[in-house]
């Protein structure tokens, strides 16, 4: 009898504990997605039934004359922003309240990998922002874009080979090898090989790190509610002991010492060889009110975290952005076109031969790469995370610090009150006349403010070459088993990616006269 009254009275306290918010948005009068459980009001995707992406994009047109909208992060509330003024506010005028991405608990040790500038908060982040910006400044991309130029160059190769056997080739996958040898070259220093070996190494690994599973959701609940106590949960601990291994070699051949490759492992090292990094803190307030100061040491560890966010990050989103890119362009020939003369009149002055000042004069390539990330965005939301109590003015609604806060790109970026005819593919939208548009903050493929892409450089001109690549060589056409809306994985993940594929039929240009 004992053992069932503490039964109930533990299902007493636990219900309790997993609904001790519920009525959070109701008091305060926004109008909100129910909770349910433990699962917050994210149900459909735990069960992998939709993406992340499409579940904000739902909530986002659900309530069309709101400026915000009320949900449930498991047990955490959270708010889905819909007003550019107050996304402003969010990402740049009030940063110092929403400094956070909020995509790890505050309470749990952060495992290894994660200790990156992607996924870091607070004083950790600030540490490696200041640290790492100089990495990518124009003058460094410059000295690495010899590897993207040779990687673009396998690039046509190995599409030339597979397209004249008259294959079907799935771009996803082309572009995906495309961005791992890219990656491989500028950050590790490597021949990754994608482009060259069906079964390279590299793109194993990358492939890894975006699986997603059940066991991805368990860890996912578990560490919502209970973070203290699940520190040796991990979300990507599959590949951590590879890539620990890598580094570790990597660094070990170069004597811990940067040497002339100009890649980020060099870049990271002359980071660690400047000694102990020191910023003004965002988290510690001294005694008389003045910030306090944050220090860190760029371990190997740590080195092989931010390597690892650059691998990841970097070949997952372009590759992506490319993909669904060329997918517009096989349905939009008359956009193809204009696309394949501008190239052909720029390569002609370049000796036919792609390099950084080449890339930098496709214009319309660019507003065309441009609008295939409106459509599709890899990234396709922003997280932050309140870390003190905040009103914002616009509706007057105060919210507490560890309130989740949410962006919708693909909802904003296919808006009509934004976008005229949102669904229409028309890089023209990109145009200086175009782009004059009484607010900004609607299109952030690479978001904006302090926290905004720190790749946002590189990613760009990877992206360029690739498609410059391909299309100053080849036309792209739907193949017979092209879906014209192909759909989206299903998975409780930041990117999102095309679930089967993007398969489509590449047709070699004759040679310009």
């Amino acid at each position: 009898m004992i053992w069932l009254v503490i039964f109930i009275v533990f299902i007493i306290v636990f219900h309790m504990y997993i609904t001790r918010n519920a009525n959070y948005w109701k008091v305060r009068g926004v109008k909100h997605l129910k909770q349910i459980g433990f699962f917050g009001s994210h149900l459909e995707n735990f069960l992998m039934q939709r993406s992340i992406t499409e579940t904000f994009t739902n909530w986002y047109r659900l309530y069309p004359t709101e400026k915000v909208v009320g949900y449930f992060q498991g047990t955490r509330p959270g708010l889905i922003i819909r007003d550019p003024e107050i996304i402003k506010r969010i990402l740049i005028t009030d940063f110092a309240h929403f400094h956070k991405r909020g995509l790890l608990p505050d309470k749990a040790p952060i495992e290894p990998l994660l200790r990156n500038l992607f996924f870091a908060d607070g004083d950790l982040w600030r540490l490696l922002r200041q640290r790492m910006t100089p990495a990518f400044t124009s003058g460094k991309l410059k000295k690495m874009f010899h590897f993207i130029i040779e990687r673009a160059e396998q690039l046509q190769a190995r599409t030339l080979a597979i397209a004249r056997s008259g294959k079907t080739i799935d771009a996803r996958d082309l572009m995906a090898r495309y961005t791992t040898d890219v990656i491989g070259a500028c950050g590790f220093g490597l021949d990754a090989e994608s482009l060259n070996e069906e079964e390279s190494v590299f793109r194993k690994l990358g492939t890894q790190i975006f699986e997603f599973s059940i066991r991805n959701a368990f860890v996912e609940i578990m560490k919502d509610l209970f973070p203290s106590v699940t520190e040796n949960l991990k979300f990507i601990g599959n590949v951590e002991k590879p890539l620990f291994s890598l580094v570790h070699q990597i660094l070990k051949e170069r004597n811990y010492e940067p040497s002339d490759r100009n890649d980020f492992v060099d870049l990271l090292l002359e980071a660690k060889n400047s000694g102990l990094i020191e910023v003004e803190s965002i988290e510690k307030i001294n005694k008389d009110g003045t910030p306090g100061r944050a220090t860190l040491e760029l371990t190997e560890e740590m080195i092989a975290a931010q390597v690892f966010v650059f691998f990841a990050a970097g070949f997952e989103t372009s590759s992506s952005a490319t993909s669904y890119t060329l997918h517009q362009l096989a349905f939009n020939p008359e956009v193809q076109e204009k696309v394949q003369k501008e190239l052909d009149v720029v390569l002609a002055k370049y000796n036919n031969k792609l390099s950084y000042e080449t890339i930098k004069e496709l214009t319309y390539l660019e507003w065309t790469f441009n609008e295939g990330m409106r459509l599709f965005p890899s990234l396709g939301y922003l997280a932050r995370k309140c870390t003190k109590r905040y009103t914002i003015p616009e509706i007057n609604l105060t919210i507490d610090e560890g309130v989740a806060i949410d962006i919708p790109l693909q909802a904003l970026h296919t808006d009509p009150q934004y976008f005229d005819d949102p669904f229409k593919f028309c890089p023209d939208r990109f145009s200086p006349e175009n782009t004059k548009q009484s607010n900004k903050y609607v299109y952030l493929p690479f978001g904006v403010g302090p926290r905004a892409c720190i790749g946002e450089r590189l990613g760009l001109m990877q992206s360029l070459a690739g498609l410059a690549a391909i299309l100053s060589k080849f036309s792209v056409e739907p193949a017979p088993e092209t879906k014209r809306h192909p759909p989206v994985k299903a998975q409780f993940d930041i990117v999102q990616n095309i679930a089967d594929g993007i398969p489509l039929r590449f047709i070699e240009r004759k040679p310009v006269t």
